[in-house]
């Protein structure tokens, strides 16, 4: 950004050339209203700008700006004094690869980017404006909360915009990038927002900081710690991606963007494709993908990669519950969201996090729209004392709600394990499912082999062992025996649980022709105010 403009002589406004050259001045003191200094510290910290990040983030010389020359109206505490043009936020539209978007993005070089009231009141018309003309918003966050000279007027604003948050909640989609620190009510519109993408290292978000926590509790934590951008995306899941800079932050938004329509009514973003209907090299490696032992690993993320074009997947909330994976990809040149348990990681067990994650992102592809391909592979909820006292039983019923009420396509392929709950949770025909397929490798039960055996011949393995006799060789013979009989996919395919077994190089082309038959999909529910999710 070029230094603070020099100071010139006021032009006569009494001549048309005056006012001009006024407007000139003004609109030149809205782009520098941040001091030279300000600029050098955020420079200095690895930040951009406010416009800077605009810039990178929207097509160039598309972007244009709403309430450049709002200023504030206060005069307490010497306000009136500086009355800085923009308020500390900018705001306005543009394209981003050409679709129509809305953006706010908040200057921390002015008033440490605090909300007042003519701040909020930009946020809250850009915000109308995209709900009005039904375009996706980004909100790009660096603020300190609520600016204390203004009083009660700040957090009547910070209500008006989480209020339309709310109503833009699957009528539009809302992405935040949090590209400094933000505290108090900085956060809580990120919070409600579809997506938060983080910069590591410059990004922190929090309700009370170190300092505070500190004097209540006496507990000391540094600010990264506390919110930084890997402690959101690994711990507390509030963030969905963590850039390892600013440009990297932006990219992945656009690269998100491109998967999402521009509102609820639109269109998916569809690039035309000839697929290729013949199978592939790519396609048979799948036959050897799972390992000849039950409790062996393989990465889901190649079965993904076999499915959607080029390979090409978008992951989402990569670093949070990675024993579940989602994410975008495309099918035919279609966006097609993804609900994939991974065995990588916990035997890809559905745990709390793993379970809000998913039913999150179900619920959002449900609004807008976009199909959802269900890979299963989980051998159950996770067992623990800690799973039960924060709630497995109702938070994992989050999921059993999002895929219950989901209207889009559905389609499910069970590659292993299927287990108990899990079975049903995870996209399952009883849930409403359109099509579900299972591979010959697929173990449908209530559960394990090597448990069902130990529960349902608890007796004739005591038996065998007060009598002295070889109690493995028995229990290895009767979990054979539920191996064979039980756990297969095939009692399941006799009652119409699965559509069909298949072998898995056709996993791409079934997936392709249940994509194509469901494009035409209705479905409706119960008439009604709306449904009391398990939250």
């Amino acid at each position: 950004m070029s230094a603070a403009p020099d100071q010139s002589p006021e032009p006569d406004i009494h001549t048309t050339a005056g006012k001009l050259a006024d407007l000139d001045r003004r609109l030149d003191e809205a782009v520098h209203a941040g001091s030279a200094k300000a600029v050098e510290k955020q420079h200095a910290k690895g930040r951009k700008t406010a416009r800077e990040r605009i810039e990178m983030l929207f097509d160039e010389g598309s972007f244009v700006e709403l309430d450049e020359l709002a200023r504030h109206r206060s005069t307490a505490f010497g306000l009136e004094k500086t009355r800085p043009y923009g308020d500390g936020v900018v705001t306005g539209y543009g394209t981003i690869d050409g679709r129509q978007v809305c953006v706010f993005s908040q200057d921390f070089t002015v008033f440490g980017g605090s909300l007042g009231e003519v701040y909020g009141e930009k946020i809250v018309k850009v915000m109308d404006l995209a709900i009005k003309t039904g375009c996706p918003i980004i909100g790009i966050n660096e603020g300190a909360g609520a600016r204390i000279q203004e009083g009660v007027v700040s957090l009547g604003l910070y209500g008006e915009i989480f209020r339309r948050n709310v109503h833009a909640s699957g009528v539009i989609p809302q992405i935040s990038m949090i590209m400094g620190n933000c505290a108090g009510g900085h956060v809580y519109s990120p919070a409600v927002t579809d997506f938060t993408v983080m910069v590591d290292q410059t990004s922190a978000m929090f309700i009370t900081g170190p300092d505070v926590i500190k004097t209540v509790t006496g507990e000391d934590v540094t600010m990264e710690e506390l919110g930084g951008a890997r402690t959101h995306n690994t711990k507390s899941g509030n963030a969905h991606y963590m850039g390892s800079d600013e440009e990297d932050a932006i990219e992945y938004v656009k690269a998100l963007l491109s998967y999402l329509p521009q509102n609820n009514l639109d269109e998916l973003p569809t690039f035309v494709e000839d697929p290729v209907m013949e199978i592939t090299d790519e396609d048979r490696a799948l036959d050897t993908i799972i390992p000849d032992g039950a409790n062996q690993p393989y990465d889901m993320h190649d079965v993904i990669a076999s499915i959607v074009d080029d390979g090409e997947f978008l992951e989402v909330q990569e670093l949070f519950a990675p024993n579940l994976i989602i994410g975008y990809g495309r099918v035919e040149g279609s966006p097609v969201g993804v609900v994939a348990n991974q065995p990588m990681q916990f035997a890809g067990t559905l745990d709390i996090d793993a379970s809000e994650k998913a039913a999150r992102f179900v619920r959002f592809c449900d609004a807008f729209n976009i199909p959802v391909l269900t890979l299963v592979d989980v051998p159950g909820f996770l067992p623990g004392t800690d799973q039960e006292w924060n709630g497995i039983i109702r938070r994992g019923a989050k999921l059993i709600y999002a895929y219950s009420e989901a209207t889009v396509p559905l389609v499910t392929v069970i590659t292993r394990k299927a287990y108990g709950g899990a079975y049903d949770v995870m996209g399952s025909k009883h849930l409403g499912a359109d099509i579900n397929v299972a591979w010959p490798t697929a173990q449908i039960a209530v559960m394990g082999a090597q448990g069902a055996a130990n529960i349902v011949h608890r007796k004739t393995l005591a038996a065998i062992q007060a009598e002295g006799g070889d109690v493995e060789a028995k229990r290895a013979e009767l979990i054979d025996e539920y191996e064979t009989t039980l756990a297969n996919p095939y009692i399941a395919a006799e009652r119409g649980y699965i559509d069909a077994v298949i072998q898995p190089h056709e996993t791409r082309v079934e997936v392709i022709r249940a994509l194509r038959l469901l494009k035409t999909k209705r479905a409706s529910l119960p008439a009604k105010k709306h449904g009391n999710i398990p939250l």
